[in-house]
């Protein structure tokens, strides 16, 4: 990797509090010590380059040759141990869409998009708005509840799960073992290993018995995939479409009962919701962080020389904060979705599954409301707490307290 000018100042560790506590004013630093694109530090002083630029990112995403989504290219793999933390998030040789390129990675992803977009809208609001009822019956007799915990960090898996083609009876499990793998704590291998055998027993179940579901209609497709290729691509799309979206969740209910600009919603009235979902977007996004691109060759990226092979992280957060394009700085709330929150280019989110993600977490946020309208937080906001991750950013917790409400499986 090409290191920085011997008068630059040191790279930056990916990793620490101020990740946690306080992203923007660490990258406005790392901008203006290192310019659009900082050199970074990952675990095990791995080197990589971390792109904090709006036009750059662009500019990487916009190019699949030059910045390229194959990972053998990576120029530090002899240095890679066999239980280096990140492999999960940088593997080598598997055979998702993460890491397929040029045409066949096209193929993949309109099989992917079009076995979403037939997913009839109605029917997936229908299953968003059953299952967060569902939930909300377990605590609303309460007085209290933390958000994340009960309710955004189980509503997208079911409802996805669902969609997938899997019974409801077979939903906990599966949002038990995605919690459980995203932890990365003693029971990531099982959660992993449980996910994989039921993706695995759908697909055999389809092949023999299809149905109006997402799993049948790639089984069904003509562009010659394997069981495993749609197996590791449906795995793909379910944790990428668990964690953002229940991250998206509580990220916007955190600003709408925290900020005032919001609280008509709550007093009675859904006009904000779709507004502070795109103020997450733009301020707050889930998806901080990227794991990556690699040079397919030397090149030069703002003003810095990249050496072919190196790791290029895609710094979304940082980008949809670039002064450079946020010129007065104000929040945005209106109909401005030029965000990087769901990527650019070839690997962007399929728009399907972006609306996908868009109608689960609008519906979840909707039904909460409707269902305990006087919600409020249990604690003061600056007391919230985010996970300690470079990568994705959410709540630890949302404690928040309400008037009890029957359970509406009680009075239907």
């Amino acid at each position: 990797m090409t290191c920085p000018a011997a008068h630059d100042p040191e790279p930056v560790p990916l990793g620490g509090p101020r990740f946690q506590t306080d992203p923007v004013a660490l990258y406005r630093e790392m901008r203006r010590e290192h310019g659009a694109v900082a050199p970074v530090v990952l675990d095990g002083g791995i080197p990589a380059w971390l792109v904090l630029g709006y036009r750059e990112l662009h500019q990487v995403t916009s190019d699949p040759v030059l910045f390229s989504r194959d990972s053998d290219l990576w120029n530090q793999w002899d240095r890679i141990p066999a239980d280096w933390p990140l492999l999960p998030m940088i593997g080598r040789k598997q055979p998702s869409i993460l890491y397929t390129v040029g045409e066949r990675h096209r193929e993949r992803v309109a099989v992917i998009s079009d076995a979403l977009e037939s997913v009839d809208p109605f029917e997936l609001r229908g299953h968003a708005e059953r299952f967060a009822d569902e939930l909300i019956d377990r605590f609303c007799g309460r007085n209290s509840c933390d958000i994340v915990a009960e309710y955004a960090m189980l509503l997208p898996l079911r409802v996805l799960a669902r969609l997938y083609g899997f019974s409801d009876a077979q939903g906990p499990g599966l949002v038990t073992a995605m919690n459980d793998m995203i932890n990365g704590r003693e029971g990531a291998l099982d959660g992993q290993r449980h996910l994989g055998e039921s993706m695995y027993g759908l697909l055999t179940a389809k092949q023999a018995e299809p149905g109006p579901d997402v799993a049948s209609r790639m089984l069904a497709n003509t562009a010659g995939f394997t069981l495993d290729e749609i197996a590791q691509d449906l795995m793909v799309m379910m944790a990428a479409g668990h964690q953002p979206t229940a991250d998206w969740i509580g990220n916007s209910l955190r600003l709408m009962l925290t900020d005032d600009r919001f609280a008509a919603s709550l007093a009675g009235g859904r006009h904000s919701v779709g507004e502070a979902m795109n103020e997450v977007l733009w301020e707050d996004t889930p998806t901080q962080n990227v794991a990556g691109r690699w040079t397919s060759r030397d090149t030069n990226l703002g003003g810095r020389r990249i050496a072919g092979g190196d790791l290029v992280l895609l710094g979304l957060a940082a980008a949809n904060s670039d002064p450079h394009v946020r010129t007065d700085a104000g929040a945005l709330t209106g109909g401005n979705n030029a965000f990087f929150s769901f990527g650019h280019g070839d690997h962007r989110c399929p728009f399907p599954a972006q609306e996908v993600a868009e109608v689960i977490a609008r519906t979840g946020i909707e039904v909460l409301l409707d269902r305990l309208p006087d919600v409020d937080l249990a604690v003061p906001a600056s007391a919230l707490t985010r996970r300690p991750s470079p990568w994705l950013r959410g709540l630890t917790e949302l404690p928040v307290t309400y008037t009890p409400t029957p359970a509406l499986g009680a009075i239907r």
